[in-house]
């Protein structure tokens, strides 16, 4: 299992490194967008927001992935 994790995790810092070559940014971190929701969806995450403590960008983020 931890062997498992190692190469995921050595794979995931190879494509970081490639990134960073080819771009000469590493793509961590966060960045603000606009999206347009329908207000009863807004109102429905927030809700979900709310009842696990989260804020509602980590919540939308938690459902995209």
């Amino acid at each position: 299992m931890q062997s498992n994790k190692f190469k995921q995790l050595e794979k995931y810092g190879c494509w970081l490194l490639e990134e960073f070559d080819r771009t000469g940014k590493l793509p961590i971190g966060r960045k603000r967008i606009d999206i347009t929701l329908d207000k009863k969806v807004i109102l429905k995450l927030r809700k979900e927001a709310k009842r696990k403590n989260i804020a509602l960008s980590r919540l939308i983020e938690e459902k995209v992935r």
